[in-house]
């Protein structure tokens, strides 16, 4: 089994669930008392939130460069980020290490594919809904057509997925929001959805759509555990 180097904070509450669902898979996959190596390197989502919001991604792709320097060194064989936002930086993380960095988007794609879709909504924060970085590697590296929601709409995701599902609050009338930019994508032709942000599988689940959901949080999950073990699947 291989170290795992794991990038979270962004936010706390959804880095808990991925070191459950990599752990659960190693324990499914193994048997026993068997747990996952992993080395979880949290950051202060505070300052990682500034930077974003004042849009000086160079800054943070160095923060999180260096946070990876310092998993490599501490052992670690392949490293995740806990956030889809932050895979914007991705380049300059990979340009840190030596060791290969398992990018959210991948196992994403490959789970829609797998179920025969072709043409997905997508929700997430405004960056990852309307920025190119996520978009344009599921259209150009898997051929999917992504749909995003409206400019009402994905004002009203980002709002709810900061100021409320990374401090930890899960309110009902935002979940009747996120359920109903769901069905407007549904109307222009969705086939599904990728949750495209960590949190929202905090809010929402499969009752509150009738579109099939990809939960990012839980496949990207399932494939660092995969990796770590060797398995073709993850290994890719």
């Amino acid at each position: 089994m291989k170290t795992i180097g794991l990038i979270g904070g962004m936010s706390w509450e959804s880095t808990v669930p991925y070191y459950r669902l990599v752990n659960e898979a190693v324990k499914q996959r193994l048997g026993g008392l068997h747990s996952a190596r992993l080395i979880l390197y949290s950051v202060d989502f505070h300052d990682v939130e500034e930077l974003q919001r004042t849009d000086r991604w160079d800054e943070a792709g160095r923060m999180l460069a260096d946070v990876a320097r310092t998993l490599e060194r501490a052992g670690a064989e392949l490293l995740a980020l806990c956030a889809n936002t932050m895979h914007k930086v991705a380049p300059a993380i990979e340009a840190a290490v030596d060791v290969p960095l398992l990018h959210v988007v991948e196992p994403t794609a490959e789970a829609v594919r797998r179920a025969g879709f072709s043409r997905v909504g997508l929700l997430g924060t405004r960056f990852t809904m309307e920025q190119g970085f996520y978009r344009d590697r599921l259209r150009d590296r898997h051929g999917l057509d992504v749909l995003i929601p409206d400019e009402g709409d994905r004002a009203a995701l980002h709002r709810i997925i900061y100021e409320e599902l990374c401090v930890g609050v899960v309110r009902d009338a935002s979940r009747q929001t996120y359920r109903a930019a769901i069905e407007r994508l549904a109307l222009r032709g969705a086939q599904a959805v990728i949750l495209g942000c960590t949190e929202i599988s905090m809010l929402v689940g499969p009752a509150d759509s009738s579109l099939p959901l990809f939960d990012t949080t839980t496949i990207h999950a399932h494939s660092i555990a995969q990796a770590a073990l060797g398995d073709a699947e993850g290994a890719g």
